[in-house]
Formats: structure tokens, sequence, C-alpha cells
């Protein structure tokens, strides 16, 4: 079984990846390795295989607004394979890890041969379009603390063992939450003070538990109602 299986894209969907693996390459990457950059002109796609990555964008004044991580079976790269336009973002390497990577024609072959491959690229595309509409909607309507909260519930999943609770893993740096929701870190630092102080949040060992999630959710939805 090729490599290239256990990618999402291609899970199940009972294609040969064989001819198509064989027109591409693997490689490995160490952590804060730069692996895609702005204004890059490649057009190849990255599957990750193995390892953390991060993906952001970058004014000119040099402010970064991290766009999230990827873990092995996600990939990247797609859009200049589509469109032929320089990258808009940059993705560096968190871990170790390696990657597969496909010249954009190869892709674009792949995808077209098989419906399956095809619907779920565009699921995953119209995902991500729908999430970013989701931030550059909270960055219009909300102030700091509540980009704050709908930012830790984006990231969390459901606590096991513990029905109606949810953890972030691992806990994330202040300076990183800070760089997704566009503020300092002194300040998500305060905000995470006072959830503290209302023991809305809880640290354990390689985690932070929302321990009251509904009332955070509750708190973003009205502060979405509220008039300017």
């Amino acid at each position: 079984m090729h490599r290239l299986a256990n990618v999402a894209l291609f899970k199940g969907a009972e294609i040969d990846l064989a001819p198509y693996g064989a027109r591409s390459h693997c490689r490995s990457f160490k952590p804060d390795e730069i692996l895609v950059d702005f204004d890059d002109s490649s057009t190849d796609v990255f599957f990750l295989i193995s390892g953390d990555v991060r993906v952001l964008i970058r004014t000119r004044s040099g402010k970064e607004v991290i766009l999230g991580e990827m873990r092995a079976g996600a990939l990247f790269g797609e859009l200049a394979a589509l469109d032929g336009i320089a990258r808009s973002a940059n993705v560096t390497a968190l871990t170790r890890g390696e990657v597969c990577v496909m010249t954009s024609a190869v892709f674009r072959e792949l995808v077209l041969s098989s419906p399956v491959v095809a619907d779920r690229l565009f699921r995953l595309l119209t995902g991500r379009i729908r999430e970013l509409d989701a931030r550059i909607m909270e960055h219009t309507v909300l102030d700091l603390r509540h980009r704050l909260y709908a930012e830790l519930l984006r990231l969390s999943i459901p606590r096991s063992g513990h029905p109606g609770e949810r953890v972030v893993t691992p806990p994330p740096y202040h300076h990183v939450l800070a760089a997704r929701i566009g503020c300092r870190r002194e300040q998500v630092t305060r905000e995470f003070t006072a959830l503290d102080s209302e023991a809305l949040i809880e640290r354990t060992r390689g985690a932070l538990v929302l321990r009251k999630p509904d009332l955070l959710q509750s708190r973003v939805a009205a502060a979405m109602r509220e008039d300017p």
C-alpha cells in the first residue's frame, strides 16, 4: 500500500495510487523548516505523511496571523496547484515529519480521474472557506474577549469521560492564541486570568479544559447579536 493511502483525501477511495506516487517524491523535514513561503512560485502539492505544520499569513509590516495547524493526513499547497498563482501563506514545520510532494499536473490528473477524490477536494475547500468566513465575521463583530472564546471553542474537542466539557490539547501558548485572533499576548493573558477567576477553565497535564463550553458559546452568540 502506498503511503499516500493514509492521506484523508484518498482513504477508502478505491483508487490505484501507485502510478501517481511513482511520479511524486517524499522527503523529511525538521522543526522550524519552511516548507512553503509567501510569493513562492512553485505549484506543488504537499501531503503530510507525518508531523505537524503551522499555516500563517503576514502583513507587509511583518505582523503574523496564524490560520491553523495541520497534522498527518492533511494536504496543503492545493490552491497554487489549481490556479497557478503564487503562494499566499507560509507553512512552517512544528515537528519532525515527512511530506510527499506532487506536481500540480499529477495532482490535477489524479483528482480528475476519481469522482470520489474530486468530491472530497470540493468539500475540503468549501470547509476552509466557511471557516475563514466565520473568522472574518468574528474579527469584524466581536471584541477581543469573545474572539478568544470562539477560538478556544474551535480548537477544542469533547473531553472523554466528562460530559459537557471540552479540551484543547496540547494547551495553546498565549502568544499563539494572540496570533490567531489578532491581538497581543498580554491581552490573552489577562483574559485567561478572568476565565480562571470564573472557574471556566482548568489546566491539566497536557490539556486546557473548558469547564463550561456551552456558557462560552452562549456568550459568543449573544455578542454576535449585539448592535455595534
